[in-house]
């Protein structure tokens, strides 16, 4: 199947489609117990001015790429510039999605076990000890396991229908329910008694406890819930057709993470802080400290379930980019057939994923610099490879790839675009990769 005859149907879809590839774990799970840990409101602002600022930019260079190349990651590198070392960007993109989705999908693997039990309301029970549960859920092998090759399978069958008749069907219906289960869920969260103590930590910014690990932390954050810096983006917008707008289309897109993002603090800190309960749980906080607060309020396990559900419908839309870049770089040529590359390249991400579902059992001890392999994937990814790739996308467009297939791009035929144009030119050529080279520097305490 020539993958290259499939495109977006609508720009909605496209939208839709992209949106999902950046709001999922990163805005959902990562973002609350990030912003929890790293300093509340001030994380927050941080990583709005992170978003705008850098990814923003970097999201619309990948739209560029790919739509100007018309090819998926690696193919639109080497069509670009063919001379290694640029070519390798879309290998390195390739990389860093298939890292990223061994360990992203055990923990799709625990929302789909939560989710499965929440629906016959099996994870309220009176006397419960939540974090009991969490751990006999992560602490069984067969579970984890279990649970991340289910995971993997159901992203397989959307994958393999493609573009159209697969990921963009399943994003307009899942997408759409996303946002009104979480606003069900904010509503609701905000109304507690002691609620606002908790907004009051998640908008009002303190930056007293800032330090220069809290700010790669949050420029890591951005890059990872924007889905920038391994090329997925590159990939979904090859398919995209030439008469939508790229920069109101990133535009839109960063706009829904950042509105996501803020959903997902207002559900979760006001609970947190209305039943006394620890904001700085960690990875653990969606899954121990909330069931524990839905426990404690009327009607808490259909809450309960609707959120849990809302989670895995974003996780499914964002895990849906990382196998589509995977897939695409190998069905290119027409022999190959997108549904077999499809379920080996999933084979091979449950294989891949393994050692990361048993982080939390029988690889507990087993370390990497100290880090478990879940979290040493994690930190490779989101703290190296992001950073690294938006830092060569960067380059690569401020200075290889050529200035009048940009523009063209960028505009789209829109004259009044130009002092846009500019603006953003800049920022990419300058002002990216030196925000990013000084986070790295400071962070390594060079600087």
């Amino acid at each position: 199947m020539d993958n290259k005859k499939d495109q977006w149907s609508t720009k909605l879809g496209f939208i839709l489609s992209s949106a999902g590839a950046a709001i999922g774990l990163g805005a959902i799970w990562k973002f609350p117990y990030m912003t929890g840990t790293n300093g509340g409101g001030a994380f927050f602002l941080l990583f709005i001015a992170f978003t705008v600022l850098i990814g923003l930019p970097l999201l619309i260079a990948e739209f560029i790429i790919g739509r100007g190349a018309q090819k998926e990651a690696v193919s639109a590198y080497q069509k670009l510039a063919p001379r290694a070392p640029w070519s390798l960007i879309g290998h390195w993109g390739v990389a860093g999605a298939f890292i990223l989705m061994s360990f992203y999908s055990v923990v799709g693997g625990w929302v789909l076990i939560y989710s499965l039990l929440s629906i016959p309301g099996k994870i309220i029970q009176e006397n419960a000890d939540y974090p009991e549960l969490f751990a006999a859920i992560t602490g069984s092998p067969l579970l984890t396991i279990a649970g991340l090759a289910l995971f993997v399978l159901l992203n397989i069958i959307v994958v393999s229908f493609g573009i159209k008749d697969g990921i963009e069907k399943a994003s307009k219906l899942l997408m759409p329910l996303l946002f009104v289960f979480f606003i069900v869920i904010v509503i609701r969260s905000v109304t507690f008694d002691g609620a606002m103590e908790g907004i009051r930590f998640f908008l009002q910014p303190d930056f007293s406890e800032l330090n220069a690990e809290n700010v790669l932390y949050a420029l890591g954050q951005a890059f990872f819930s924007l889905a920038v810096g391994i090329s997925v983006m590159v990939t979904y917008s090859s398919y995209l057709k030439k008469d939508v707008s790229i920069p109101a289309s990133a535009g839109s897109v960063a706009v829904m993470n950042i509105f996501v993002s803020l959903l997902a603090g207002l559900a979760i800190f006001p609970v947190v802080f209305a039943f006394g309960l620890e904001p700085a749980e960690g990875p653990g906080l969606l899954f121990i400290v909330l069931p524990e607060a839905f426990a404690q309020m009327p009607f808490g396990e259909l809450f309960l379930c609707l959120f849990l559900l809302l989670f895995l419908f974003a996780v499914m839309t964002s895990s849906f980019s990382m196998l589509e870049i995977i897939t695409s770089a190998f069905t290119e040529k027409k022999e190959r057939s997108r549904k077999k590359v499809s379920f080996l390249a999933g084979i091979l991400v449950i294989i891949a994923g393994i050692p990361a579902a048993l982080s939390s059992n029988l690889l507990a001890e087993f370390k990497i610099f100290g880090k478990t392999v879940f979290d040493a994937s994690d930190f490779l990814v989101s703290n190296i490879m992001l950073p690294a790739g938006c830092l060569f996308i960067a380059l690569f467009i401020g200075f290889i790839m050529d200035r009048t297939l940009i523009k063209q791009e960028f505009s789209n035929g829109n004259k009044l675009q130009g002092g846009t144009y500019l603006i953003w030119f800049q920022l990419m050529r300058w002002i990216v990769p030196i925000t990013i080279l000084i986070v790295f520097l400071s962070t390594l305490g060079v600087i």
